[in-house]
């Protein structure tokens, strides 16, 4: 807190020192609002980006985006193609036997 006597630097109508030096209480009123709007606006967008749903929506939402592109979708059928050929391999080995 400021000494008597000492500079005070003001921003508005509040002083540093935190006590009012303005006369317009509803400006001061307004301003409370407001940051407490902005507050709630940022804990709200904190709480989406920690919601699990929210986690698993997004990721849900990139796995589809990533499996529509066409390099993956070949990759996949690759791995698919040689996933059947091992199986039909492994029949087919112990068939002979």
């Amino acid at each position: 807190m400021a000494d008597p006597g000492q500079a005070v630097e003001v921003h508005g109508n509040v002083a540093v020192n935190g006590h009012v030096t303005g006369r317009d209480s509803e400006a001061l009123l307004a301003q409370i609002d407001q940051t407490r709007e902005d507050l709630a606006r940022t804990i709200d967008t904190l709480a989406e980006r920690v919601s699990p749903a929210s986690n698993v929506r997004a990721l849900r939402d990139k796995a589809v985006g990533e499996l529509s592109r066409p390099q993956v979708k070949m990759a996949a059928a690759a791995a698919g193609a040689v996933v059947v050929g091992l199986v039909v391999w492994r029949i087919w080995a112990r068939r002979r036997h």
